[in-house]
């Protein structure tokens, strides 16, 4: 079984412009005689990889804990994409998300639902006419590796569209590594009561 550690390490992640950088506070350590090692720290809930939930962007939106984690795990596709996602592109990645989906069912005998979860390898955010064509999907999650699924200078339009929808966004995920197809997701937020989203350890397991 080969499993695909998708996420960033938290203390030297990507942030969005503007954002503050994770930091790290050393509470006691063995170097300085003490008899155990402790940390704490302190990080904005957008940081590195993380889930956006619906109040990110909408005044009455769910917040993180109320998303059921059937979102952010079970069969997923990865495509790759580069520049901005237009309508035609989404259609297309639906589609073949669709066909992939139908392959694995059929070799490996069990309901997927890949075509649920889309996420997009490369340099790419989503146009807001894709976000539309994804939100009329139905899917349950898009994922991306920028620090934002829409363009970073104007993502509230692509943002309010998804979300409003019910779809959850996992974004600063790295998908260098990953080959093209369906995989097993688990991208699990932290559960933080209250919160507009919230970070995660992202893995894809081979099937």
């Amino acid at each position: 079984m080969k499993v695909y550690d998708i996420s960033q390490e938290v203390f030297s992640c990507v942030v969005y412009p503007g954002d503050p950088m994770p930091e790290k506070e050393v509470l006691r350590s063995m170097t300085e005689g003490e008899l155990y090692n402790l940390s704490a720290f302190r990080m904005c809930a957008h940081n590195g990889t993380h889930v956006d939930a619906p109040y990110h962007f909408l005044k009455d939106g769910k917040t993180i804990e109320r998303i059921g984690l059937e979102q952010f795990v079970g069969p997923a596709y990865v495509t790759e994409y580069e520049g901005i996602v237009s309508a035609d592109a989404a259609a297309e990645i639906l589609k073949k998300a669709s066909e992939a989906t139908t392959i694995v069912e059929k070799v490996a005998a069990t309901e997927s639902e890949a075509a649920k979860r889309i996420l997009i390898k490369g340099n790419a955010v989503v146009s807001t006419e894709a976000a539309r064509i994804f939100a009329e999907a139905g899917i349950l999650l898009l994922g991306n590796e920028s620090q934002t699924v829409g363009p970073e200078d104007a993502p509230m339009e692509v943002h309010l569209i998804l979300l409003g929808a019910g779809v959850v966004l996992l974004e600063g995920i790295r998908l260098q590594e990953v080959p093209e197809g369906v995989y097993l997701l688990s991208a699990a937020p932290l559960k933080l009561a209250g919160a507009d989203g919230a970070p995660c350890r992202a893995v894809l397991v081979e099937l």
